[in-house]
């Protein structure tokens, strides 16, 4: 067996293009991209797609016969466009560049070394401490190879309403901005991002990304869509982001929280995590195959949430690009394969895990039943004297019960009695019946064999559970290799993947892009690092000095002078640097939806500040639940309910509020690893017109007819208008204000949309001209865009 580099020479004579191109040293990280991209599929792990019994994504495989093909390879990649013995053939749909050409070439020449994809091995480990410097020395030294300098720091309004935003998806009130702006401390921005990180608006913001990745509804999903209580989960995890849970504590609970020794009703709560799958209620249908496919969207979703991978090509056949075959994945699923849960009507198997809200009370009314029982116990001369007089009929039953004697004697008390007891009662009813996990026993421990084109009517060999073979460093020394095994080991030093993809996760979500573009891919096909180095460390950082605290590897980023540029853009920057993946200001892209609506509501003074319990329903069109099975209508919630976080919008799979998937939500149907941000014109319709934007201006607008349009600019944008803007705005006010002078009744049209009461000493038309200039405030790009 003979390796590229010892026939380079040989290919060099053969290959006369070759001759021409110079050898300069060409990495396997170079060629792997190309490799991976129109090679792989033909010639790559999986077996029984392999051409020619050719594989090119291992060393020393590259071998037919015992003759190397490296100077056939050199050949037949340079063949002219038509030739029939090109590769990749024509029919593959895939052509090299010259570029690309020219890379594979220069490699094959230089010895043709292989390495193994970057993000299979570990981190890179430190040889000094990571310091808050850091972040900015990597991104300054890659900017100066640009020949691009960093942008300057942004201003104080900017930066306020900027990590604001970021850390808790909420505006800073036009107080805390000033007080900001004047406070000249040089900790002053470490000890804002501090109250930002302290606040619970922080855990309800951070939530929405985990829900989006846990596929999170409050429906079942398929035809029928039923409700399903999982708001309980969902409240779990806004606790666990406020309270810093560890990351890798929030993983094994998660995943096998149902496992660990003495688990807490908090801990089997978390497992509802993997509950989160749809169930089929549908007539007619298969419970053991719908039980299945959740069993496999568990694994592929595990695989994309911790490790960055596309697993689910692998449950019909080896992956064609990763080193992913199909038995391994089939020993991954055996580990999710011993559950419960069975695409049951019920759910089942659930739990009553109370609030804390519940819990207390529930605490009170037992401590004063057992008060008022104690009491009723008591012996009393009174009581001894009493059943004395007790006929012989009720003595020969028994003695009295002390709730009988209570309300014989007592009446009054006994009332309270059966008050608190059917309170009780009634609050027990009401705690929440969760999905959870729940491992079967031994002996119904179910077989796991591969599937066989993924079809679970057709299963093949026996597989035992086990974490993927490309990735060495799980072993269970005792037993059974099991579902917590498995978690454990994804937060462990032996996983190169976990620490990445989490710090990349938040890396996106403050500057729009990740290090790597690709989130849900980090394999050979995934986009590679823009700054791989810096990935590394921050990987390094996060497990080992942060301890998997996600609120410190926050604070270490939006700390970085890097976040805290200036996003103003020069022509240099946007012909080097279009899209910012140098990092050569700072970020700038769209809100998310639930921050545009919570941003609106916040502004105007309606943002409800109840956090967790059962999911609202805002005011969406009607007519969009047209259900033929359960009936389930869309019944507005009255009250603050009516403005709560767009993260308590109740979800419904099949229906979800057009709001949010307008603006680029999801639907819970399937792990949604990151959103893809759209433009189009709905979306401002929506912000013109949906009631929560239209509320919103009237309550906006309300505040700036007593307190001027200076107010309505900082409670959105947190700075004053200019003199233009100003001036434009005052001429709209003019222009509205002597419209609704001549139309009256659209004056009271329009408040009355907006829920705006009007009293005798209002002016219609002056609060319906506000509300148009609240309702332009809320739509400037400068409104719906992070600074």
């Amino acid at each position: 067996m003979k390796c590229f580099g010892e026939f380079a020479l040989a290919a060099l004579a053969l290959a006369p293009t070759w001759t021409q191109t110079p050898q300069q040293p060409v990495s396997f990280r170079q060629v792997q991209p190309i490799l991976a991209k129109h090679c792989y599929a033909c010639h790559g792990l999986d077996e029984s797609a392999r051409k020619a019994n050719l594989r090119l994504d291992i060393p020393n495989a590259a071998v037919v016969g015992g003759d190397i093909l490296a100077s056939k390879l050199v050949q037949r990649i340079q063949k002219p466009l038509g030739d029939s013995r090109i590769m990749p053939p024509a029919s593959s749909g895939h052509t090299l560049t010259a570029s690309e050409r020219s890379t594979l070439v220069r490699w094959i020449g230089s010895g043709g070394k292989y390495e193994k994809h970057w993000s299979f091995l570990p981190p890179s480990p430190r040889r000094v401490p990571f310091g808050r410097g850091d972040i900015d020395a990597f991104i300054r030294t890659r900017l100066a190879k640009e020949k691009l300098s960093p942008a300057p720091r942004a201003d104080k309004r900017t930066l306020i309403r900027r990590v604001s935003l970021d850390l808790t998806g909420l505006p800073p009130t036009p107080e805390r901005v000033e007080a900001f702006v004047r406070d000249t401390r040089p900790d002053a921005y470490e000890k804002l991002v501090d109250e930002l990180l302290a606040s619970p608006r922080y855990g309800e913001h951070w939530a929405r990304l985990w829900l989006d990745l846990a596929r999170y509804a409050d429906t079942k999903g398929y035809e029928k869509d039923l409700p399903r209580t999982m708001w309980r989960w969902r409240d779990w995890v806004i606790d666990a982001f406020n309270s810093d849970m560890p990351f890798d504590q929030f993983t094994v609970e998660q995943l096998a929280g149902d496992l660990l020794p003495n688990a807490t009703d908090s801990q089997v709560l978390a497992t509802a995590f993997h509950r989160n799958t749809p169930t089929n209620d549908e007539g007619g249908t298969d419970d053991e195959e719908f039980r299945q496919i959740a069993v496999k969207d568990r694994v592929d979703t595990t695989g994309q949430i911790w490790m960055g991978l596309t697993l689910g090509c692998a449950k019909c056949h080896t992956h064609k690009y990763d080193p992913i075959s199909q038995s391994d994945y089939y020993k991954f699923y055996a580990l999710f394969n011993q559950t419960e849960d069975a695409d049951r009507y019920d759910d089942a198997p659930t739990k009553a895990i109370a609030t804390e809200k519940q819990s207390q009370r529930l605490a009170a009314l037992t401590q004063r039943l057992k008060e008022i029982r104690t009491d009723a116990a008591k012996p009393t001369p009174e009581r001894t004297a009493d059943r004395a007089l007790l006929t012989p009929s009720v003595l020969q039953n028994a003695i009295e019960s002390d709730e009988a004697y209570l309300k014989r004697t007592n009446p009054a008390r006994f009332a309270e009695l059966e008050s608190l007891q059917t309170e009780e009662a009634a609050l027990k009813r009401s705690i929440p019946q969760t999905p959870i996990f729940r491992e079967l026993p031994e002996e119904r421990q179910r077989i796991t064999r591969v599937h066989n084109r993924g079809n679970f009517l057709d299963q093949g060999e026996t597989v035992q559970p086990a974490v993927l073979a490309a990735f060495t460093g799980a072993s269970s020394a005792k037993g059974k290799f099991t579902r917590l095994d498995a978690a454990r080991w994804l937060v462990s030093p032996g996983n190169p993947l976990t620490a990445r993809v989490q710090v990349n996760r938040f890396w996106a979500r403050l500057f729009g892009i990740g290090l790597i573009e690709t989130e849900e891919d980090f394999g050979t096909q995934g986009a590679p690092p823009s700054h791989p180095e810096l990935l590394d460390q921050l990987a390094v950082y996060f497990q080992q000095d942060c301890r998997w605290s996600m609120k410190k590897l926050l604070k270490t980023l939006v700390l970085s002078q890097t976040y805290q540029q200036a996003s103003n853009v020069t022509k240099e920057m946007l012909a080097k640097d279009p899209r910012n993946r140098l990092l050569s200001r700072g970020p700038r892209f769209r809100l998310s939806a639930e921050v545009i609506r919570d941003q609106a509501l916040a502004a105007a003074g309606l943002l409800s500040s109840k956090i967790g319990g059962a999911s609202v329903f805002p005011p969406q069109p009607g007519g969009l639940w047209k259900v033929t099975y359960s009936g389930m209508k869309w019944e507005t919630s009255p009250g603050e309910d009516r403005w709560r976080r767009g993260l308590y919008t109740f979800l419904r799979r099949t229906s979800p509020h057009p709001m949010l998937t307008t603006f680029d939500g999801g639907s819970g149907e399937v792990c949604l690893m990151r959103r893809i941000r759209t433009n189009t014109p709905l979306q401002a319709l929506i912000t013109l017109n949906d009631p929560a934007f239209v509320e919103a201006a009237g309550a906006l607008g309300r505040v700036m007819a007593t307190q001027g349009l200076s107010a309505g600019f900082q409670r959105i944008v947190a700075r004053k208008p200019t003199i233009a803007e100003t001036k434009r705005l005052k001429q709209l006010f003019t222009e509205t204000l002597s419209d609704f002078r001549k139309r009256p009744s659209d004056a009271l049209a329009l408040l009355k949309d907006a829920n705006q009461p009007i009293t005798s000493s209002a002016d219609p038309g002056i609060l319906a001209a506000w509300m148009v200039i609240g309702n332009v405030l809320l739509n400037l790009d400068e409104a719906l865009t992070k600074p």
